[in-house]
């Protein structure tokens, strides 16, 4: 089905192609007309040079070729009615015309020739990148999911935001985290989190423990290619959640990320209370060890966690985005549709571009623990801009 609609899809580019091949025929035979019709001493051949102009951008070299080898002969055809091929003026307006068209072909052979490369890297880097982060499900144990990641680079599927999800011992097991720094340069730290989570997390210990590892894992990183100039800047903010199949009351551990939003039925929109450590790579000054806070997560609600991305993001008047009280009007949305409504949302209030990457993952509670999922570790997927 996806080959289809990929396929259906590169036949309407096709069509879309010729039919705006026309526009620059249908220019050429209508200066060539009215050229014809004007007295000899207006000339308005030099104006066929803005058919071969125009074609590269719709069109590849050849059909290029084809418009500029038309428009030269339109000119010819003028030269022929209106005074002769040997007259000087005709002379340098064809062989003008001519070499134009044929540095506009060079140009466009040369621009469809990097475009082809893009295409490749692009491919390329989208490979890295859903191998490096897998998807996460629709359902897992207890739990409806839907994400949506909106990265800051141009072009970019992904940056520095993390998270995946794990089933452990009849419970979900949660992680939504952010690397200091944004695209490319933020991957290798986010890959290090997400692996040591994906060894850790089926280990039967509490989440101060496994947030605790993960906090090692980040300072061997460190200590290993952190260079002077960056002594102390590299950390990663994390919120560890775990969610029993049959339990309503649910784990949370943070360290320096902020707390979730808990949607329940009829607008109402709370937040838990967390005790956040410092950010993973951020040694604590009194030495103190991550924090184990419960609140409940009844079947119906659904607990919103996000990034700073989202939060930080700012309108043109430099004020925050409230996604506190922007979700108050969903909270009885599906998953899927909540994050279609806060992406929509989201860009309209930024004007379009990110500063940051941003990252959000609904979780809804039902009342059936879905098993199929039950042996899957998953990470990052989301829905893209």
């Amino acid at each position: 089905m996806v080959t289809r609609w990929i396929g259906a899809a590169g036949l309407r580019r096709s069509w879309q192609s010729h039919a705006l091949l026309l526009l620059p025929i249908a220019l050429i035979l209508v200066i060539t007309v009215a050229d014809l019709r004007t007295p000899e001493d207006i000339h308005l051949g030099p104006a066929l040079v803005i058919a071969p102009a125009l074609t590269p951008s719709f069109a590849g070299p050849r059909a290029t070729a084809l418009v500029g080898a038309l428009a030269v002969a339109a000119q010819v055809l003028i030269a022929v009615f209106h005074g002769g091929l040997t007259t000087a003026n005709h002379i340098v307006q064809t062989v003008t015309l001519a070499v134009l068209s044929v540095i506009v072909v060079v140009y466009s052979a040369v621009r469809e020739r990097r475009r082809a490369q893009l295409a490749q890297v692009r491919t390329v880097a989208e490979a890295a990148q859903h191998v490096l982060m897998w998807p996460l499900p629709e359902y897992i144990g207890p739990l409806r999911i839907a994400s949506l990641y909106l990265a800051a680079e141009d072009e970019a599927q992904i940056g520095g935001d993390l998270y995946a999800a794990t089933r452990c011992d009849g419970a979900v097991r949660v992680l939504i985290g952010d690397v200091r720094g944004k695209g490319l340069s933020a991957i290798g730290e986010a890959a290090l989190v997400l692996g040591a989570f994906r060894e850790s997390a089926h280990r039967n210990v509490a989440l101060p423990q496994l947030a605790a590892s993960l906090e090692q894992s980040v300072q061997r990183y460190g200590a290993e290619l952190e260079t002077p100039e960056e002594m102390g800047e590299r950390f990663v903010t994390a919120l560890l959640i775990e969610i029993p199949d049959e339990d309503p009351l649910t784990r949370m551990t943070s360290a320096g990320h902020p707390p979730p939003l808990l949607l329940s039925p009829g607008h109402a929109v709370t937040v838990p209370s967390v005790h956040p450590a410092p950010p993973l790579g951020v040694p604590s000054a009194d030495g103190a060890e991550h924090t184990l806070d419960v609140f409940s997560f009844e079947p119906g609600d659904t607990l919103l966690l996000y990034t700073d991305g989202v939060v930080e993001a700012r309108d043109a008047q430099g004020r925050f985005y409230p996604l506190a009280e922007r979700v108050a009007q969903w909270t009885d949305a599906a998953p899927e549709s909540l994050m279609h409504h806060i992406r929509r949302d989201l860009l309209a209030h930024v004007g379009g571009r990110l500063g940051d990457d941003a990252a959000l993952i609904a979780l809804h509670r039902t009342p059936t623990v879905h098993r199929r999922h039950h042996h899957a570790i998953l990470g990052h997927g989301a829905t893209h801009a």
